[in-house]
């Protein structure tokens, strides 16, 4: 059974730093594109990053291009979104997702999902 669990979630000001973390189990994880999406209530959910298994390219959305790093430590099984000078608009709930297909995680599809982590950026 594939496993994601997302965490690091909190409240923070705004201008502030979080990292999130998102462990995988149950698949190889060496084979996984990982991607982080968010979703405000009321509202469609975003893609905000992705990092691709084969050569650890990243992708990132506009609205946090610049501000937002993410890493992969396949020791642990794990990616880690470094977001930085973070704003209001930056509060969602979010989640970790994979797939072996980089094209679904990118299309927003992708197979297997994570429960979500809230952030919350407010003074």
């Amino acid at each position: 059974e594939v496993q994601l669990q997302a965490s690091g979630g909190g409240l923070v000001q705004p201008g502030g730093s979080l990292t999130l973390s998102c462990a995988a189990s149950g698949l190889t994880f060496d084979d996984l594109h990982i991607g982080w999406f968010r979703q405000i209530p009321g509202k469609a959910r975003e893609g905000v990053s992705c990092m691709y298994s084969f050569d650890g390219g990243t992708y990132y959305a506009d609205s946090v291009k610049g501000r937002f790093t993410i890493s992969r430590d396949n020791a642990k099984n794990a990616v880690f979104p470094q977001m930085n000078s973070l704003k209001p608009e930056d509060t969602a709930v979010y989640y970790c997702a994979a797939d072996n297909n980089f094209r679904t995680v990118l299309g927003g599809t992708p197979a297997y999902w994570g429960q979500g982590t809230l952030v919350t950026i407010s003074s």
